[in-house]
């Protein structure tokens, strides 16, 4: 069976009270089949830390980026990009270029990976919890500063704050930071990988993603012209193709979110990784099933290894699923798939080697 120019990954990872975001707490959706809200972090927040692993990876930083404001009231305007393929941020990560007036045209990249949230292998199969917390010092006192204010800005002394509280039970020495939501439970996340633009950046006059000056720029710097199916293209030096396939592998498989809060943490640790150019496959590989024989509704984790897909199971598959065993270094085979396969792939000729 010949290689589809598509590949597609699915991870499985197990995720104990924590918190995938922090500035507007834990995210969540209500499952309409099982009628429960499921966390979960979306495809950009992955994406996003997906990039910042490949960067770390690779010792570069992310590209540039400008802001626009109108004056006088400083309204926020665009937010660009230098559309610069040599940035691996931008090459992999896509870009939009529209500045206000149309005195240019808008540069618009399609990423080449698609990438799903981190959701639930199944809705029954994760929690949340909701807990009040508090950073107060009430217990050193001598550190534990209250400063009241009356309504013209001034400070209040001891004996009137005692009378502000006299019969209540208010305290100001405890701060609450009431119902903070907390995720556990078996997460998985999908990304789709397409081959044919992954190095190639169009040169479609009519749907530009380049300007004339950056295709110039990159023609000068060892860029290849060449096509694919959607037409003229410009295709990344071997060198810099080489160097990012590498840490490109590495980058999908030991993504971590770094942005949860530290009370929080939890290694997200990766349980089982499925690979096929068909995605029927990794769905089918690892899957949640019903469980019948509890009462109320119930869900068990599945991994099919007749489904077709590359399977790679970490020694802890073994914790939730009897029957599994997985080797230490499994990921390490995984990573060395993905090499192999954006390896075998011809940027120049949109074939693959036999």
């Amino acid at each position: 069976m010949n290689k589809q120019p598509f590949l597609y990954i699915r991870g499985l990872r197990k995720s104990e009270y924590t918190v995938f975001v922090v500035s507007d707490g834990q995210k969540k959706y209500f499952d309409p089949v099982f009628r429960v809200n499921v966390p979960f972090s979306s495809g950009q927040q992955v994406k996003r830390q997906i990039i910042e692993t490949l960067l770390s990876i690779l010792n570069k930083e992310p590209a540039p980026v400008t802001f626009y404001f109108d004056a006088p009231k400083l309204q926020e305007r665009e937010v660009t990009t230098p559309a610069d393929p040599n940035y691996v941020d931008l090459l992999i990560g896509g870009w939009m270029v529209s500045l206000k007036g149309g005195e240019t045209k808008t540069l618009k990249r399609r990423s080449p990976l698609s990438i799903s949230a981190l959701h639930p292998l199944h809705p029954l199969l994760s929690g949340l919890n909701n807990e009040n917390i508090t950073f107060d010092r009430s217990d050193r006192p001598h550190i534990h500063k209250v400063i009241v204010r009356n309504d013209k800005g001034e400070i209040l002394s001891e004996e009137e704050i005692n009378k502000l509280l006299a019969g209540s039970d208010r305290s100001l020495s405890r701060k609450w930071i009431p119902d903070n939501t907390r995720a556990s439970g078996l997460f998985v996340y999908d990304i789709a990988i397409d081959l044919r633009t992954l190095f190639c950046v169009s040169t479609n006059k009519l749907e530009p993603e380049l300007s004339p000056q950056m295709e110039e720029k990159l023609k000068s710097n060892g860029w290849i012209e060449t096509k694919n199916v959607f037409g003229n293209c410009l295709l990344a030096p071997k060198e810099m193709r080489n160097e990012i396939i590498n840490a490109l592998a590495k980058a999908l498989i030991n993504w971590r979110i770094t942005s949860n809060q530290s009370r929080t943490f939890s290694l997200m640790e990766t349980i089982a990784m499925a690979i096929s150019d068909n995605a029927n496959k990794i769905a089918f590989s690892i899957r949640a099933e019903l469980s019948e024989t509890t009462e109320r509704p119930s869900a068990i984790p599945v991994i099919d290894e007749t489904s077709g897909a590359n399977l790679f199971l970490t020694p802890l598959v073994s914790s939730i699923i009897p029957g599994f065993s997985g080797t230490a270094d499994a990921l390490d085979k995984a990573e060395k798939f993905l090499i192999n396969y954006l390896n075998s792939f011809d940027y120049e000729k949109q074939e693959f080697i036999n």
